[in-house]
């Protein structure tokens, strides 16, 4: 696939001696070729193996840390086990 998409972009840019929309044509394609699927871990012509989706995985799972940290906080809990006493010393 890599190899193909690479021929047509050569082609198209030797067309570009003949007609200046071919440079155009295979410049939006040399574009999409390397912006494409960028929120999957790069485009077609990205190789270098970096692993874009693990980092992602990894933020994803640092933000639901943090709010549960938030959430659960020392804080929090004396505030529940204080309202619990509230509504235990209300109902007996």
């Amino acid at each position: 696939m890599f190899v193909l998409l690479l021929i047509l972009i050569l082609v198209l840019f030797g067309l570009g001696f003949l007609h200046p929309l071919w440079w155009v044509a295979a410049a939006v394609l040399l574009f999409g070729a390397t912006r494409h699927g960028s929120d999957r871990g790069g485009g077609w012509i990205r190789r270098d193996g970096s692993d874009l989706k693990g980092y992602r995985d990894y933020e994803q799972r640092r933000d639901r840390q943090d709010r549960w940290d938030r959430r659960y906080s020392r804080q929090n809990r004396a505030r529940w086990k204080r309202e619990d006493r509230r509504d235990h010393e209300r109902r007996g």
